[in-house]
């Protein structure tokens, strides 16, 4: 199987592409935890579904919207399966109305879930995946990101900005061996487009005369994810700060803690990546989680 041994999550994993991406990754033998925001019942149907097929999953509610929720997704993965390999972020949602008739709130409510919600959830993953030295992130946006959409001043301007996400993340963390890509279907089959008013007109945009479906976004996040598979030593004084002495930026300072964590076997909280400043503190960092 293409993603054996490795584990994924993905939001808004109960309905459309989320639900669609949930089954390809279990049957390519990914475990997988997805998040859904509402349906205790679809997402309970969907985990008796993946036990059927001898795959592993886990559900948890979770409003990606909020920072605290993100990263209890992720503690969870990482707790129930020890690792992350892959984040899908797919949750989102959609208000469309005219800019004129547009309320404040709906404007919020979708660049909340729809931007700030993928942000979250990569700032939740991201040091767990620098500690490995690997991973993948694939952002679902849409075309309407790119060209433009009438009636979809908050979907649009949401989607163009994990556009923009996706780009500076992935150059901020390439070193890490951490690949961070983005899909832009046109329009898909899903409850969300069933809403749509003007859903004739966009037909006739289309040459195949069809929205997209579900099954063949994931085939392209399958794709994605199945390609994971200099300071002197006597300036290294105590006393000496990393930062302003040595030269380090945070990136340097996260390969340290990293490097701790291997040679002594322990699990120190990102929270701590603040203490280290300096070799003293090191030292002291060590000790503490030692004696714990």
């Amino acid at each position: 199987m293409l993603l054996k041994s490795k584990v994924a999550i993905v939001t808004g994993g109960t309905r459309g592409i989320g639900r669609a991406i949930v089954f390809d990754l279990i049957q390519n033998g990914a475990k997988v935890l997805f998040t859904y925001l509402k349906s205790d019942e679809s997402a309970g149907i969907i985990l008796d579904e993946i036990k059927g097929l001898k795959g592993e999953a886990e559900a948890i509610k979770a409003d990606v919207r909020l920072y605290d929720e993100a990263k209890k997704a992720v503690e969870e993965t990482v707790n129930r399966f020890g690792k992350v390999d892959i984040l899908v972020n797919n949750a989102g949602i959609t208000k469309d109305k005219a800019l004129m008739m547009m309320e404040p709130s709906e404007w919020l409510d979708v660049i909340n879930t729809d931007l700030t919600g993928y942000f979250n959830m990569a700032k939740a993953c991201i040091v767990t995946m620098m500690k490995q030295k690997s991973g993948v992130i694939v952002n679902i946006s849409s075309i309407a990101g790119v060209v433009g959409m009438p009636r979809q001043v908050n979907y649009s301007s949401a989607k163009a900005g994990e556009l923009g996400l996706t780009k500076s993340l992935a150059k901020e963390v390439a070193s890490y061996g951490i690949r961070v890509n983005a899909v832009a279907p046109g329009f898909i089959d899903t409850d969300m487009t069933k809403e749509l008013k003007q859903k004739d007109e966009f037909l006739k945009m289309i040459p195949f005369g069809r929205f997209g479906k579900p099954e063949e976004v994931a085939k392209v996040i399958k794709k994605l994810v199945a390609e994971i598979v200099e300071v002197e030593i006597d300036k290294i004084t105590p006393e000496a700060s990393f930062v302003e002495d040595l030269g380090m930026d945070s990136m340097m300072v996260l390969e340290i803690l990293a490097s701790i964590e291997k040679k002594y076997k322990l699990r120190i909280p990102e929270e701590n990546l603040t203490k280290i400043t300096n070799l003293s503190k090191v030292v002291e960092l060590v000790d503490e989680f030692l004696v714990k």
